[in-house]
């Protein structure tokens, strides 16, 4: 059919010609006309800016069919005449997942038949869109092996969902559509549900979009969580955090924009004033943190900078000279008026870590008014990004994604360094703490698992395909932990309680530093796109 000029007549059910809109309306058949073949869709989209009819209007129209990317729809337009009005056709209901691929439903009239979870909202701002899903989704990977299973898991996942869409065409919309009054009163959580979906479905830009009618209702099923609760004054809560690019000019509010993060003083000044509303809120005596500028550790220094912002107690850790050639850096910081660094810190820079690597840092800690101490130790691992990937770091289709090889090399180093000396300075173990850039079930945890290593969340918090309640981020609209709190035998009895605080992956990026938008910058909310992990031990 594509190719032809044909003439059709139909209801115009959606108009979508307006200014920003996608330069054309709806038309699909009466209900008492089909063709009575389920097999075909009973719609087009007619791509014209002619203002000859509304929504309702028995319309009848002559030109081109085209495939555009996807899309059905009527080009060249040579005749258009509305033939009066008719009944609307009535919206088909479906449900999620999809059970046949639905372009025998595209460009007409559909209702969900159940609500749909928020999975992704990464593009609620820069295009008005949202990712629904039956339900939320978990990365394969955080329970099952990695393998072609995972694999085909994670492209299932992808498979089934449809976005809604906000009917323009336009990047950047404003105000952002969705919840309905604007992020500026509400947000809209990963997690959180939408019911009354009806409206057209049709295939832009590689997915299935409902186009809504009317506006559908907005359910906080995953509300913001308040900061873990005081812990027992006995107890040393440590805190991981991937700063997201922590980098701070010349720190002294110029030299923007720097080679990552900020890239102005105001959206410094953001980004510090969110972090430092987020790592301040669980009351944390150690912070271990990731992704910070590897630029030293003078009074300028983000590190040095960091410590001041957070208050006079804060005291940080300082290797000179030994953080690696990376651009970032892992860190460790502490309340000098409760904890107590013991003996010099190390960096593990050998092996992978030796060139172009992340060395883990390492520091014992104890309290104050205490003799025992805990070794910490906070990694970040390679990245899953593939630039530059050769060889067995390429993906392997396992649900690893890249550089899983090195990842792992890393892991197996990070192990034998981990359980070298446990002995000194009255320690009672050792907590490996920060970004290991895998989840739970992929190789590098199953090394340190291997050593004698227990996620201490995922112990206390197990997660399944259905239920994974803690995790540390989201990647395409799944779920799952790259952060970890492992603890070594001897302190795993000491652990109370880990959790990881849903305080930023759920969250639209419209709400970080990066935004103008009124509603960003406000409380803990959005300050990275990594959830921390919080653990409570008894020292």
């Amino acid at each position: 059919m594509a190719g032809a000029t044909v003439t059709v007549e139909g209801i115009l059910t959606q108009d979508s010609r307006a200014k920003g809109g996608f330069g054309g309306f709806y038309l699909q058949q009466a209900d008492h006309q089909t063709d009575g073949n389920p097999a075909t869709s009973e719609a087009l989209f007619i791509y014209t800016d002619r203002e000859i009819a509304d929504v309702g209007m028995r319309v009848r129209v002559t030109g081109k069919v085209k495939e555009y990317h996807g899309l059905t729809e009527m080009v060249s337009v040579r005749s258009i005449r509305a033939c009066g009005r008719g009944p609307l056709p009535a919206p088909i209901a479906i449900t999620l997942p999809w059970t046949v691929d639905p372009e025998h439903l595209e460009n007409m009239r559909v209702t969900f038949r159940q609500p749909l979870t928020v999975v992704d909202n990464y593009n609620l701002a820069r295009y008005g869109e949202l990712g629904l899903a039956a339900s939320d989704q978990v990365q394969p990977t955080e329970y099952l092996p990695p393998g072609k299973e995972a694999h085909r898991a994670f492209t299932r996942n992808g498979a089934n969902r449809v976005l809604l869409d906000d009917n323009r065409s336009r990047r950047d919309p404003r105000p952002v559509p969705w919840p309905p009054g604007g992020l500026s009163s509400a947000t809209v959580r990963a997690g959180d549900q939408i019911r009354g979906l009806i409206g057209v479905l049709d295939f832009r830009f590689d997915a299935w979009r409902l186009q809504p009618s009317q506006e559908p209702a907005f359910l906080a099923t995953n509300p913001r969580e308040t900061a873990p609760g005081p812990r027992h004054e006995a107890s040393v809560r440590i805190m991981a955090l991937n700063l997201g690019n922590f980098f701070n000019g010349d720190g002294r509010g110029g030299e923007f924009p720097t080679s990552r993060g900020a890239g102005t003083p105001a959206e410094f000044r953001r980004q510090q004033q969110q972090l430092v509303n987020t790592l301040l809120a669980p009351d944390p005596d150690i912070l271990a943190l990731t992704e910070l500028e590897n630029d030293g550790y003078g009074p300028a220094s983000s590190i040095a900078k960091l410590a001041e912002a957070l208050g006079g107690t804060w005291r940080f850790v300082s290797t000179p000279g030994q953080d690696g050639d990376d651009e970032i850096r892992t860190g460790l910081l502490y309340r000098s008026d409760r904890i107590s660094a013991v003996g010099p810190p190390e960096r593990l820079a050998k092996g992978p870590f030796e060139s172009g690597g992340r060395p883990p840092l390492a520091q014992d800690f104890g309290r104050t008014d205490g003799d025992a101490t805990v070794r910490v130790i906070v990694p970040h691992l390679k990245s899953k990004s593939c630039r530059g990937a050769r060889g067995d770091n390429q993906d392997q289709a396992d649900g690893q994604g890249c550089y899983a090889s090195r990842r792992t090399n890393e892991a197996k180093t990070l192990a034998a360094w981990s359980g070298s000396d446990t002995r000194r300075h009255h320690s009672v173990g050792t907590l490996i703490i920060g970004d290991l850039n895998s989840y739970a079930r992929e190789h590098p945890i199953a090394v340190l698992e291997q050593a004698g290593f227990t996620s201490m969340v995922h112990h206390f918090h197990p997660c399944t395909e259905k239920i994974c309640g803690h995790y540390t981020y989201r990647y395409r609209g799944q779920k799952g932990s790259l952060d970890f709190a492992l603890a070594s035998e001897t302190l795993k009895p000491r652990v109370t309680g880990a959790w990881s605080w849903l305080v930023n992956a759920d969250e639209p990026r419209v709400l970080d530093y990066r935004s103008d938008h009124p509603a960003s910058g406000r409380g803990p909310w959005r300050s990275s796109d990594h959830n921390p992990v919080i653990v409570d031990l008894k020292l």
